[in-house]
């Protein structure tokens, strides 16, 4: 075992929110070190394949999921440089007022420790360091905030035949606000329209870590070592101060960091599993809380076939436009939920929203004649519906171990009902846009679920949470979480946007009271 000298912050992890950190600790003269669990990549790793694709999610084996709605952990998560943000869609949406405030105006679910005006200025000056490109006057339901710093990208064929099923019901839709260039942007270029984000975009149009604030990190003097699995915070006796992490380097070989501040900045799985195995009882873990209100978005896909060519495999994954028009929540429907659409994603021949995997039922011939038709004639759109926080979902860790020793992690979920009635109806209203929409036949996948959330999140007290509104730890000051575990409630639309903006807001109090840290 060997010990680093020491620095000022280690982050574990190379994602949206660790990148971001890094960068921003980096600039401000912090001696800063990366562990990232996963391999290098660069940008000229990135390959326009689905094969390649499945190689940027993490491996099975870390984390074993059961309970009535499983949590995917392979579908969203990543590993290697860049983290899950290397191959994300680049949907970016502010969470609406009332996301903050439900406990308070519903009754129900709880209130984050800030409200939307107090990250607002976080927002801003995000999307002007990555890039978003969209239409705020459009985009009528967006929460108040700057311009978005591009135009909005095209919308195609495909997106154009289902807005006309919107607009025939007195619905709207806008373009869909994303982290992909519309024009060159600060030195990066303009999206090509090839619909390849799910594997990675290597001319730097979509804005993964490696393309904007990995790169600005390392060139700001920042570390970074790959193919290190940390398996634990190191703390005082008392464990009330982080003093460094335990990690396993590429060789197996167990190695120590010691830093002044630890920032964990993981997947939603591994956080909790760190701060569990940290400590007898879990490090930071007086509410009981690590671990526990861990979400998803309820997610489904129309499909329908319509009678004019749809030039599917243009475009981006994540869609091209988007409808908000069920978003606000009001218990007078039935359900406490909020929910979106992605609208026509573009298509691959298979793998995740792959042609051929909207009819798994059909095999050889009948898939081949389906193949043939749907390349041509199918569209189809992505509904996310807000999960509801319940503290009974949750990780725990299991006597089973990986080949480090460290304990596995168990995720156990189910949708309240709220939840899957929020999205029972929106696949009613999509069948009814898709028909209205002229479409000659329709159908939908199952409920499934994206975009995991919570684990360890942030609230006012050490009784009910695990971390304040800047993602520091209640009970250990010198530890901070960054990405959606912090999040206590789901809202309707992807997370990425407001994890950035919470990491953004948490480096910028970091730097600011770093001397009171010690």
């Amino acid at each position: 075992m060997a010990t680093r000298e020491q620095v000022d912050a280690v982050i574990v992890g190379s994602g949206a929110a660790g990148s971001l950190m890094a960068a921003t600790l980096a600039a401000a003269g912090k001696k800063v070190l990366i562990l990232e669990a996963g391999p290098q990549r660069g940008m000229s790793d990135l390959v326009s394949s689905q094969i390649w694709s499945r190689r940027l999610k993490v491996p099975a084996g870390t984390t074993m999921t059961g309970g009535r709605d499983p949590l995917s952990v392979g579908f969203a998560s990543g590993w290697g440089t860049g983290g899950s943000a290397l191959h994300h869609y680049a949907c970016w949406f502010r969470l609406h007022e009332e996301d903050f405030e439900m406990k308070s105006r519903f009754g129900q679910g709880v209130d984050w420790p800030i409200s939307y005006a107090d990250l607002r200025p976080w927002y801003d000056r995000v999307q002007e360091e990555v890039g978003l490109s969209g239409d705020a006057e459009k985009e009528i339901w967006r929460p108040a905030g700057a311009p978005y710093p591009m135009p909005a990208l095209p919308v195609f064929a495909q997106g154009e035949v289902i807005a006309r099923g919107f607009e025939k019901l007195g619905l709207r839709t806008a373009p869909l606000p994303m982290a992909i260039n519309s024009v060159p942007y600060r030195g990066r270029s303009a999206c090509i329209q090839d619909g390849w984000c799910d594997s990675g975009c290597p001319i730097g149009a979509l804005a993964n870590p490696i393309a904007t604030h990995l790169t600005q990190a390392l060139s700001a003097g920042a570390e970074i070592i790959h193919d290190s699995k940390v398996s634990r915070v190191l703390t005082t006796p008392r464990g009330d101060r982080a003093t460094g992490v335990e990690y396993y380097d590429a060789a197996g070989e167990r190695q120590e960091i010691r830093a002044d501040v630890v920032i964990l900045a993981a997947y939603v799985f591994e956080i909790p599993r760190i701060l569990l195995n940290s400590r007898e009882g879990g490090l930071a873990n007086g509410s009981g809380m690590v671990g526990r209100s861990m979400m998803a978005h309820t997610t489904s896909n129309i499909f329908g076939f319509f009678e004019e060519d749809t030039d599917n495999f243009l475009g981006r994954t994540g869609g091209q436009l988007v409808s908000q028009d069920d978003y606000a929540k009001n218990l007078e429907k039935g359900y406490l939920g909020s929910s979106s659409w992605l609208i026509a994603n573009a298509l691959k021949p298979n793998d995740l929203l792959g042609i051929g995997n909207s009819r798994v039922d059909l095999f050889g011939a009948p898939l081949h004649e389906f193949l043939q038709k749907a390349a041509r004639k199918l569209a189809t759109m992505t509904f996310v519906g807000e999960g509801l926080p319940d503290p009974d979902n949750r990780v725990t860790l299991t006597a089973s171990r990986d080949r480090f020793g460290m304990p596995m992690a168990s995720a156990t979920h189910q949708f309240p009902e709220d939840s899957v009635k929020c999205w029972a109806a929106g696949i009613e209203r999509g069948k009814q846009v898709f028909a209205a929409a002229g479409a000659t036949e329709i159908w939908t996948g199952g409920r499934n679920q994206m975009h995991t959330m919570g684990g360890t999140v942030m609230g006012r007290s050490a009784g009910d949470s695990v971390t304040n509104g800047y993602g520091q730890a209640h009970e250990v000051p010198n530890l901070f979480i960054a990405g959606s575990s912090l999040f206590p409630t789901a809202g309707g639309v992807n997370p990425t946007f407001t994890l950035s903006a919470l990491a953004r807001r948490s480096a910028d109090y970091l730097v600011e009271n770093w001397s009171t840290l010690g």
